[in-house]
């Protein structure tokens, strides 16, 4: 019982060092998606669609680009009309996504 309520101990510590993990999160699971920045003119229509994503593992290990103008260059989009945003946790830091989502021209 020690040993369950020291891992719980640890695993509430962890989680306040991850950082995909949206507007809410979950102890053992999240899977939100959430919205970002739109074009306030409301004049570019959601054409075309971009993702980019980061992960990271364990919390020792992260990689990608979640960066919205890379993702905008990327996907040939040259007018933005919203950004968007999607997270996946797995207990915390075992494994998290943080993925950006463009839309536009």
């Amino acid at each position: 019982m020690k040993k369950i309520g020291l891992l719980f101990i640890v695993m509430m510590c962890l989680s306040f060092i991850a950082c995909a993990i949206g507007p809410t999160h979950g102890m053992l699971f999240t899977n939100n998606d959430f919205p970002g920045e739109f074009n306030p003119a409301n004049n570019v229509k959601s054409v075309k669609t971009g993702y980019g994503c980061q992960i990271s593992i364990l919390g020792l290990v992260s990689v990608g680009n979640a960066a919205a103008g890379q993702i905008a260059f990327d996907s040939k989009i040259e007018r933005i009309a919203t950004i968007d945003h999607s997270t996946i946790n797995v207990l915390s830091v075992l494994f998290a996504r943080y993925c950006t989502i463009v839309t536009g021209e």
